[in-house]
């Protein structure tokens, strides 16, 4: 992301942590099994050989919550003076970024989920930005209270 002429960064969102915090409790659950796998099996490896499993898994579980905690820190939405920039990183090779002047939003819809989102452990969801071409839209999934990135996004548009 390169900034134009005259354009500042006033704010970065990026993804609200309690998505990300559910992330990290599945992996913690698909690996449990293979540890207490590896523990009920232990008589049938030697001392060397179960604690290099038990290394070898370990090491795994930290390469995947690692990747998932660069996508989740590397993902974010860029709001400069001029325009509106949402980087997604999909895979840590592969990434999208979008972009719409402030000038061509139209509409800016935020989708939140229950009653649970008036606390604020749970106010994330979706925001959505369509432009005037209708060809480009932003989408930001978990954003942290995307009411709140909607109105700044409209405040920001209208100064």
């Amino acid at each position: 992301m390169e900034l134009r002429e005259n354009e500042q960064v006033l704010k970065i969102f990026r993804h609200h942590p309690t998505p990300f915090i559910f992330q990290i409790v599945k992996t913690i659950l698909a690996f449990f099994p293979f540890f207490f796998l590896v523990v009920l099996l232990r008589e049938a490896f030697s001392t060397k050989w179960f604690l290099l499993t038990h290394l070898m898994l370990f090491l795994l579980f930290t390469l995947v919550v690692v990747y998932l905690a660069l996508i989740y820190w590397l993902d974010q939405l860029v709001v400069t003076n001029q325009r509106v920039i949402h980087i997604d990183w999909k895979y840590l090779t592969v990434r999208d970024e979008a972009e719409a002047l402030l000038d061509d939003i139209m509409d800016v819809q935020t989708e939140e989920k229950g009653i649970l989102s008036k606390l604020r452990f749970f106010d994330y969801g979706t925001l959505r930005m369509d432009t005037s071409s209708s060809y480009v839209t932003l989408e930001f999934f978990d954003a942290p209270d995307p009411e709140g990135i909607r109105k700044f996004v409209f405040h920001v548009k209208n100064q």
